[in-house]
């Protein structure tokens, strides 16, 4: 069965890569390999282009839903069988890594402070919402979110991937920190993002390698969603 190698799992600083066309699907190219984050998680895919003899496009859209991530293109794809070298848009990509961990950040520090968890969350590059179960906010919530989140920041802590076994990462309650469990049924392989000394969860996108890499964090509002369920949008500043 075909399947593409996700680069990006094991090494989200990698941006450039040569990869072999092993699927094409109308204007969508399936690669062996490939460093470009599909759609997933909260998190949007990422952009760039591809180049091969006798041609280049834009990457518009990634998918990964099954076992071969597709890549969408501005112009004719190339056959089966192309070699074709692939680069991320390394500014937006950075953008998004630096939001995705000071979410990570953020539920580090509600889940140690309060022991909430999140109940749902998206992002785009340098912006993001994240709703908690929270009934009502505490007081001063804002402030004192903002206060912590910076410091940890400040405190450049380390950021490591490892990866567990599905049914040892699932023994470990405190490793999914989502209030529904959604890790498909058929990853066998689980992936562990730890901001070591404050976070460690079950996690599929694209982080910075240190928390100073991040910016300075703003909570720029909250919102009630219902009862138990409050959101929170941010905003990151360099």
């Amino acid at each position: 069965m075909n399947e593409t190698d996700r680069i990006y799992l094991r090494n989200a600083e990698q941006r450039a890569f040569t990869a072999t066309v092993i699927e094409v699907n109308d204007d969508a190219v399936g690669l062996d390999a490939t460093c470009f984050y599909p759609t997933g998680g909260g998190q949007p895919h990422d952009t760039g282009i591809f180049t091969w003899n006798g041609g280049n496009a834009s990457v518009t859209a990634v998918s990964g839903k099954g076992p071969v991530v597709l890549h969408t293109l501005d112009d004719t794809p190339p056959p089966v069988g192309t070699a074709v070298t692939g680069t991320v848009d390394w500014d937006r990509r950075h953008k998004l890594m630096r939001t995705h961990t000071v979410l990570h950040i953020l539920c580090g520090v509600i889940w140690n402070e309060w022991g909430t968890p999140v109940t749902g969350g998206n992002m785009e590059p340098l912006s993001a919402r994240m709703d908690f179960e929270f009934d009502p906010l505490p007081e001063g919530f804002a402030a004192r979110v903002t206060d912590l989140v910076n410091a940890e920041i400040a405190a450049d802590r380390p950021i490591e991937v490892s990866f567990l076994p599905r049914s040892e990462a699932l023994a470990d309650d405190a490793l999914i920190r989502t209030k529904v469990n959604l890790i498909p049924d058929s990853v066998a392989e689980i992936r562990i993002v730890d901001i070591v000394g404050l976070d460690k969860q079950a996690d599929g996108g694209t982080h910075v390698a240190r928390t100073g890499e991040v910016g300075r964090f703003e909570v720029i509002k909250t919102e009630s969603k219902g009862k138990g369920n409050k959101r929170l949008r941010i905003q990151l500043h360099d």
